[in-house]
């Protein structure tokens, strides 16, 4: 039971925190919720205001869909699916312990900053579902019939208790388009160039993972001392969608940090590497050299963007001012490293 309150909880309601400046008043986000609409989407063929993010769900059964234009819709806190041009998704179980998805048409990828042992996430492609299974990026093609980890860890359930378990840069091909859409029973993953595979998809989650990590910057404060220090879902009114704001910081499968309950004035934890105040330097991040860990370098005290500019900080072996890290000795609890 306790473990069903707890989940419960990760929708992260925001009911009785700090009153946010609003021009819009966001239903809770859950599974299947519209977060972002580019160019033309539509739900089960009638189209989706843009003023409507944020109180639009796809239901189980229902179609999300896009023309020339993308989506992203949320999953469980902390699992974004984005959709591409011209694909389809239906919502097969919108629950929170069990949540499953069909790429009918077209390309999906799905971003995970943040899953728990109680998820049950699965993306299904021509009646074949992947168990999504840690952090990290995927992509799923419905026309090439393929499954690929960018970053990250799934299981492709082939029946008959066959399983195929995908790594980083790893790609299955769930069937072969010659073989009218029949499920392969001996095919093995291959790996991929994650590099050179980056396709306008990728480049668009990042993009979009990218503008959530601001929108955490913007608004992790303000949650701080209210009740409920759940990780889950949270509406940014400056942005206007929904971002995720987790107990411990940490970076998105694309780079970007995002910022815990209750950090330090305008943001950040000593030594994490954001500096200053909002915004983005000359609109883009700065990243500085790497050390010890992918994406580390120095950090600096302080918090927010440095004169709209970010710079991802040292957690690592004391890396960064003001002590380093999050806990005076570099690194998670001054042991160094990463999350996960």
């Amino acid at each position: 039971m306790d473990n069903i309150l707890k989940m419960v909880a990760l929708l992260g309601l925001a009911a009785g925190v700090p009153a946010l400046p609003a021009q819009q008043i966001a239903q809770p986000a859950r599974p299947g919720t519209v977060n972002y609409v580019e160019g033309s989407a539509f739900l089960d063929g009638g189209a989706i205001d843009p003023h409507n993010i944020g109180n639009v769900d796809v239901d189980a059964g229902q179609v999300l869909s896009t023309a020339q234009g993308r989506a992203e819709m949320l999953l469980t806190p902390g699992v974004y699916l984005r959709l591409d041009d011209n694909s389809s998704v239906r919502m097969i179980s919108p629950d929170l312990t069990r949540t499953q998805v069909e790429i009918a048409k077209g390309k999906a990828g799905v971003e995970v900053d943040e899953i728990f042992s109680q998820n049950n996430i699965q993306v299904i492609v021509d009646n074949i579902p992947t168990q999504l299974l840690k952090d990290g990026y995927y992509e799923f093609n419905a026309g090439a019939g393929t499954a690929m980890v960018f970053r990250g860890k799934a299981a492709v359930e082939l029946g008959d208790g066959r399983i195929r378990e995908l790594k980083d840069h790893h790609e299955f091909t769930l069937w072969e388009p010659d073989d009218g859409g029949q499920p392969l029973s001996r095919e093995k993953p291959v790996s991929f160039d994650a590099s050179a595979s980056q396709d306008p998809l990728y480049d668009w989650s990042s993009l979009r993972s990218e503008y959530l990590a601001e929108a955490n910057n913007q608004i992790a404060g303000d949650y701080a001392g209210g009740p409920g220090f759940y990780p889950g879902w949270y509406w940014d009114p400056y942005a206007w969608d929904y971002t995720f704001i987790g107990f411990d910081p940490f970076f998105s499968p694309f780079g970007w940090g995002f910022y815990p309950f209750g950090w330090y004035g305008w943001g950040g934890y000593p030594g994490w590497g954001w500096y200053g105040g909002r915004g983005w330097y000359g609109g883009h991040p700065v990243r500085t050299p790497l050390r010890g860990h992918p994406g580390i370098a120095p950090g600096y005290a302080g918090g927010g963007f440095h004169d709209g500019g970010a710079v991802h900080g040292d957690f690592a072996g004391g890396g960064g001012f003001a002590g380093g890290g999050f806990h005076g000795g570099g690194g998670f609890a001054g042991s160094g490293g990463g999350r996960r």
